[in-house]
């Protein structure tokens, strides 16, 4: 039976610290959801700075640039 107290005892064994193999899962599955939710934050982010720079280069809001007229590129 030393089988069997060898693979509860599994984890990563540092010498003398021994980390359980249910932390490591627990760090590394709250690591992974914190990662999703930075991507969908930074997502809606950049969403949202595309959305007003679109909103700035708006035809409404540039100003009015007179152009010349036919007759006066003709005179020239």
């Amino acid at each position: 039976m030393p089988f069997m107290e060898h693979s509860s005892n599994s984890g990563l064994n540092l010498g003398l610290i021994s980390i359980p193999q249910s932390l490591l899962m627990q760090t590394g599955t709250a690591s992974i959801l914190l990662l999703l939710l930075a991507q969908k934050a930074s997502q809606s982010a950049l969403v949202a700075m595309g959305q007003a720079s679109e909103e700035i280069f708006r035809g409404d809001r540039l100003p009015i640039l007179s152009f010349p007229n036919e007759d006066e590129l003709s005179r020239s």
